[in-house]
């Protein structure tokens, strides 16, 4: 009788020897291309849309403790908390008269703030009310000013408002602990560093971007852009590094260490960039634009890896990644909010082992191909709205002449005369500590 146990546990040698496997290079390369076919085949980014909201939405904020919890202001004062799981509204609250400008929840999950255009800072519980209580808020505080963004620290109880100036305000108190400015235009948007808490990120309207250090209630450093920056991210995996989302069509990243010039130009928006938000890998960005597209950015690339639109969405106010860096949400103008995987090819749910492999290998075989002519024309073509597409013929004519001009000025002045400057030197024009 044959032991078949034993021949089943020998293992099996293989030569790796190129020589003997002739055609494993064409072999390879043509599963890569059918990897990456198949990629764009299943390339269904658009899960479900979250209808409820009156007016545009205006602002997003996540839970800390729970992925399945989403708050959204919009523009009519109405907030609204959302369960992801069952794409439903749970709870509703009239809480500002205007715009809500500003969101966001407490480092423990138990409470969240709001700022609006009656210039008050309200607390709400995260849980609803009891039966029969009414909707009142924890604590109110008014101000002199219409406060325009607000955010929570991310360890201690404080957070920070921002308008005519910055103020940093402790949760007990209903005057601020320390307020301040540099300069004297509005400021519409304040950010704490995740890593370095003490450290705090604001832009203004006279187009700078300024630190604050909370421990020595001073401001730090500005820079100064060409355009107005109209919100920033801190990188939550690396502390010193943040990006910039501007009126010039790019968003840039800095490391706050040298602000002169910026560590990547991101360029693919065809308009005004109005939010940006990090994965939580540290890795990739998510941006939000007036011209109706949200795209995906890795941080060290200038170009963008993945755009996302519909017919009917308008212009992106906000937007926001998962804190399991799955999904990607964005709120709009026509009064949705709008769920995406981040991978857009990725599928749902639960992998048996073969498909895991499968995936990994065909993961491999795209890395390995990605700069083959055939590949790379896969991998990059998007489908993109006739406005957005003829607007990209036209900048890049746009910049063709700029960079013709330029060259004939060098060739016919005195040579040194007009200096090269390179992309990333050109938009800032100066950094002030």
């Amino acid at each position: 009788m044959v032991n078949f146990s034993k021949s089943i546990l020998m293992t099996i040698p293989r030569n790796y020897d190129p020589t003997l496997h002739p055609f494993e290079v064409p072999r390879e390369y043509v599963r890569a291309l059918n990897a990456t076919k198949l990629e764009r085949v299943f390339a269904k980014p658009f899960l479900a849309s979250l209808d409820g909201h009156r007016d545009g939405v205006n602002c997003l904020a996540k839970h800390p403790k729970s992925l399945t919890t989403v708050l959204s202001g919009a523009c009519d004062g109405e907030v609204k908390i959302w369960n992801l799981t069952k794409r439903k509204c749970v709870r509703t609250i009239q809480a500002h008269e205007g715009f809500v400008r500003g969101i966001c929840t407490r480092f423990c999950g138990t409470s969240f703030f709001t700022v609006g255009d009656d210039k008050t800072v309200k607390q709400w519980k995260m849980d609803g009310p009891a039966y029969g209580e009414e909707e009142e808020p924890l604590h109110t505080i008014l101000g002199k000013t219409v406060y325009t963004g607000i955010d929570h620290h991310w360890k201690d109880p404080a957070f920070a408002t921002c308008g005519q100036q910055v103020d940093i305000w402790d949760e007990q108190r209903t005057n601020p602990i320390c307020s301040m400015n540099w300069g004297f235009d509005s400021i519409s948007s304040v950010k704490f560093n995740p890593i370095e808490t003490f450290l705090l990120g604001s832009c203004a309207s006279d187009r700078n971007i300024v630190l604050y250090d909370m421990r020595q209630a001073t401001p730090l450093k500005k820079v100064i852009l060409d355009m107005r920056t109209n919100t920033i991210c801190w990188n939550p995996m690396e502390a010193f590094n943040f990006t910039a989302a501007n009126e010039d069509y790019n968003l840039y990243t800095f490391d706050m260490r040298a602000l002169d010039t910026p560590v990547m130009v991101h360029m693919d928006h065809v308009s005004a960039v109005l939010d940006v938000d990090y994965s939580p890998t540290g890795k990739e960005f998510v941006s939000a634009s007036f011209d109706k597209s949200i795209r995906i950015f890795p941080v060290d690339k200038s170009r963008s890896r993945e755009v996302y639109h519909t017919k009917r969405m308008q212009h992106v106010i906000c937007v926001k990644w998962t804190s399991d860096s799955k999904y990607i949400m964005c709120g709009s103008d026509e009064m949705n909010i709008r769920l995406w995987k981040a991978n857009a090819s990725e599928k749902l749910g639960v992998l048996t082992s073969r498909e895991k492999a499968a995936n990994d290998y065909n993961q491999k075989l795209k890395e390995k191909f990605q700069y083959h002519p055939q590949v790379k024309r896969i991998a990059r073509h998007r489908h993109l709205p006739k406005p957005i597409y003829s607007q990209i013929q036209e900048q890049r004519v746009m910049k063709e002449a700029r960079r013709r001009k330029e060259m004939n000025r060098r060739k016919h002045s005195k040579p040194g005369s007009v200096p090269v400057v390179s992309e990333r030197k050109k938009h800032v024009v100066a950094v002030v500590k």
